[in-house]
This record gives C-alpha cells, structure tokens and sequence, in this order.
C-alpha cells in the first residue's frame, strides 16, 4: 500500500512543535503577568502573603504539631511575624533615619575624592549629582509604589495592603491542609498527584528561598556591622540594616549595600580603612557564596546566578521593587513545576529481557517462571 510522504521532514515537524509550544507558553504568561498588573492592588497582598506563609510556614507545623489548635496557632504565628517584623522595621527604620544623612554627607565627600584624584572634569558638581540621584530615587519611588490603591496616599496603601497580607497569611496558615484536597478538585481527571506534587515543590522551592534567604541576610548584616564597628566607620548600625534589606535582592542589593559602605568608610576614614572595610565586605561575600548558600538554599533553590540577574532585569521592569523581590521565589517556584513536569512524563524505560542460563536471552516460547507450558504446544 502507497503511503503519502510527509510534506517536512522530522526534523522540521518537530522544531514546528517547539514552537508552537514555546509560543503558547509565552502567550499564556504575557497574559497572566498583564492580568496581575491590572488587579495588583489584589495580587499584591496575596504574593505578600505566600511569601510569609512560606517563611512562617514551619513555626504553625510546630505549634500544630504539639496539638495546638490550628487557628490559635496561626493567629500565634501572625502575632509573632507582627511583633518581630515590627521589631526588625522599627530598628532598620531608624537606624537609617539617624545615620542617613552622615552617610549621604560621606557619599558626597567620596564623590568629590574619586572626582579630583582621579583627574575628572573640574566642572562636575557633585551637589548636583547627588540631588539629581535623590530626584531619580523619589521619581523611581513614586512609580514603583504608586498605584497600588488609586486615590489613597502612601502610608494608607502601604497599611491597607499590610493589613491584607497579614489577614491572607493567617487563613493560608489555618487552612494550609486543606491545599491537597483543593488540588485534587480543581485538576483535570487523572492528574491530581501531579498537580499535587508540583504545588509541593513550587512551595517548598518559596519556602527555602525566604527561611534561606532571611538567615543569611542576618548573617550577613551582622558581620559587616560588627567589622565596621570595629574600623569606627559612621552609620555603622543604619549600613548594616541597608545591608540586611538589600540581601533580599540577590546579588545586586548586596552589591549596592557594600559599595556604599565602602564609599562612606573612604569619605570619613580615608583609604586606608576604606580598603579594610572593601576586605570585610568581600570576606562576609565570600562566606556567603562559598559557605552559606551552598549549605542552606542547596536543597531547595538551584538556579544559575545569569538567570537570577534575568529575573531581577524583568521584575524591575515589570514592578520596580516589588517585581524585583519577587522575581527570583517566582523563578524558583517555576523552575520547581517544571522539574516535576519532566519527572512526570518522562518516558520509562523498558525492563531488560530476562537471561538465560547461558547469558542470552530467554526463546520467545518459554513460559515465564512459575507457570506451566499450556497442553498441546
């Protein structure tokens, strides 16, 4: 029987395919990335949210593990994320207000050093550098937290949208066992554990990413202050809180934070202590990378540093700030479904044909052990 050759070759039908699918996957996440700008003043309490769920996560399966009621032990978990999220903001707050004009004072003073030691025009003005630089922080300010609830001021938005993601927190908290059963509905017939199993892992990926990602951060902060501290540089206290905040933009908030604290320590203590303070930022980077993200976020968040920077890029651009610290828990929670995804329609490989005694393989009519040869053959 003639059959009719195929108008492409494999090779092309398959990168075809590709295609297509690359394009409907791209079609379908411009659409929902769209549709979360539209409802931001929603989305935004609810990303907030997930993220402290996952970081509060293990305080409520404590509690809850020790028969405490669950309500009671999210209300518990709520109360503490409030008393020491409140504690923490409360000290970096001031820290930064006390010693923020001393280090604004420093990074003037550094500009004018790299400016007439480095043989720069003389004309730059470094006063008006660094009011032009407060004027691009408050515009990029002003369109990055803009909009979250239109027609209220700051502080009310800042608050309403505070008060919702803690409200979320506590019910994702409370009815966090019931997350299995609700995937199991809403997945198509057939594929409840699979949708369950990528829920798990896009979590547990968020959940490592913020508990990883905090307890570095302190480390981090701590140790720098104390070497600043130790070299007498100003606003020691106000650059280790900056340097805590910073942690959770990877890479280019610490990047930021240590440069500053490099700037100011040049400005008040000279070059000297400057490059003591350059060795005590590198040092705390070092351990960082080589000592602490290997051990801590090994397990739960493996992505390359250039897709980290990709994914902060496209977060700024999409939400300043806030896409900025959301990008790199989004990514590690894609990249957790994907892996399950591949897990779960990879192909299985066929068992190997039993031996024979000889080494070969078994003759097409032997029985397989344990059963007799039917009468007749």
């Amino acid at each position: 029987m003639h059959t009719q050759k195929p108008l492409l070759p494999d090779a092309a039908r398959r990168t075809a395919a590709w295609c297509a699918v690359i394009l409907l996957v791209t079609g379908v996440a411009a659409v929902a990335i769209w549709l979360c700008i539209v409802f931001k003043t929603a989305v935004t309490p609810v990303l907030l949210a997930l993220l402290g769920t996952a970081l509060l996560g293990p305080v409520h399966r404590w509690l809850a593990d020790h028969r405490v009621n669950r309500s009671v032990a999210a209300g518990l978990t709520c109360a503490l994320l409030v008393a020491v999220g409140g504690g923490a903001g409360y000290i970096v707050v001031t820290a930064l207000i006390d010693t923020g004009g001393q280090i604004v004072r420093s990074l003037k003073d550094a500009g004018q050093w790299v400016v007439d030691h480095f043989g720069f025009a003389r004309d730059i003005n470094v006063a008006d550098l660094v009011a032009n630089a407060q004027k691009l922080v408050e515009k990029f300010g002003a369109s990055a937290a803009g909009g979250l609830l239109t027609g209220i001021s700051l502080v009310g938005s800042l608050i309403a949208t505070g008060v919702l993601a803690l409200l979320l927190t506590f019910f994702f908290l409370r009815d966090s066992h019931r997350a299995v059963d609700l995937a199991h509905a809403v997945a198509p017939r057939g594929t409840g554990e699979l949708v369950e199993a990528m829920g798990r892992r896009a979590f547990e990926a968020v959940e490592g990413f913020m508990r990883g990602t905090t307890f570095i951060a302190l480390i981090d902060a701590v140790c720098i202050t104390v070497g600043l501290l130790i070299l007498r540089v100003p606003g020691a206290v106000g650059l280790g809180a900056l340097v805590f905040v910073g942690a959770y933009i990877p890479y280019l908030g610490a990047f930021l934070s240590g440069a500053v604290a490099v700037l100011v320590a040049l400005a008040d203590r000279g070059v000297v202590i400057a490059l003591w303070a350059l060795g005590v930022v590198l040092a705390v980077q070092v351990l960082e990378g080589h000592v602490l993200q290997p051990v801590i976020q090994s397990r739960t968040v493996q992505m390359h540093p250039a897709m980290i920077m990709i994914a902060l890029t496209a977060g700024a651009s999409v939400a300043g700030l806030l896409g900025m610290l959301l990008a790199v828990p989004a990514c590690a929670a894609a990249f957790g479904v994907l892996g399950e995804l591949r897990k779960g329609y990879s192909p299985e490989t066929d068992p190997p044909p039993p031996s024979t005694s000889s080494g070969g393989p078994a003759p097409p009519d032997t029985p397989p052990p344990g059963t007799s040869k039917p009468p007749g053959d």
